[in-house]
């Protein structure tokens, strides 16, 4: 279980969260939606130890992350995947080579072993036959799915998402949104998406967490976050044109394909 407990960050004396609190259950998808600039990604590095707090803690099944050092932090690191907003792939690699770098850089497995372990995460992803493609022969959303593949391939148990579908036509942002509640469910891992697809964050995730100024507003199932009273949230969706009827049409027609393509 990840926990935030009333985790303050400054920068340059500038706050930029302000007493975040909440819990990320095993297995959980969390979506973590809001304006720009709210802290979000701020929130998401935090949970990896990319950031420490100002004040305030972040406990991995009770532990406190800020105070690991040497072993004890990179154990804690390898249980996290990170999926950078633009896939963050090197150039001058093929995709297998890019999702093969942290085995190769972090463990001692042989040749054998790793080419195992990256056909199995590019076949999870559905990307097997651009294994030997360069990044810049491939599209987005396989890169973005390059991305996802290097952050399972280590057998993370839980996974944090930056952005997956930002820049993505409507489609293979749809696409995205389903290999990662697929992923969730056969792999049980544990899921943080920092997202500006509200809608998308609606229909894929277990729970969604709106943050503003820092701070966070709501945090409830999808189903009572578009029924919040909450007067930021209502601005949201209505910003985004989101009703408790265009949500459950959604949901709806969003099921309906999940079964014929089942």
């Amino acid at each position: 279980m990840l926990r935030f407990e009333n985790v303050v960050k400054r920068f340059d004396g500038q706050e930029v969260l302000s007493g975040v609190s909440f819990t990320v259950n095993p297995g959980e998808v969390l979506a973590v939606v809001g304006p720009s600039g709210t802290g979000k990604s701020v929130t998401l590095k935090h949970a990896v130890r990319l950031l420490t707090p100002s004040s305030g803690r972040v406990l991995l099944d009770g532990v406190d992350i800020a105070n690991a050092r040497g072993k004890k932090l990179a154990a804690i690191r390898a249980r996290f995947g990170y999926l950078f907003q633009g896939g963050a792939l090197l150039g001058w690699l093929t995709v297998a080579e890019n999702v093969a770098l942290p085995l190769r850089e972090c463990t001692s497995l042989s040749d054998e072993e790793i080419d195992a372990k990256v056909a199995e995460a590019l076949a999870a992803v559905e990307l097997t036959a651009a294994a030997d493609r360069f990044p810049a022969e491939i599209s987005g959303g396989m890169a973005k799915r390059a991305g996802l593949a290097r952050a399972i391939v280590r057998e993370a148990d839980i996974i944090l998402y930056d952005e997956p579908t930002s820049g993505l036509d409507p489609v293979t942002s749809i696409t995205i949104n389903r290999l990662i509640r697929r992923l969730n469910a056969e792999r049980h891992i544990t899921s943080i998406v920092v997202t500006h697809d509200l809608l998308g964050a609606l229909l894929f995730a277990d729970r969604v967490m709106m943050l503003k100024n820092g701070k966070v507003v709501e945090c409830a199932t999808p189903e009572k976050f578009v029924v919040s009273d909450n007067a930021e949230v209502r601005e949201f969706l209505d910003a985004q044109f989101i009703s408790e009827k265009s949500f459950n049409e959604a949901k709806a027609g969003y099921a309906e394909v999940q079964v014929q393509k089942a």
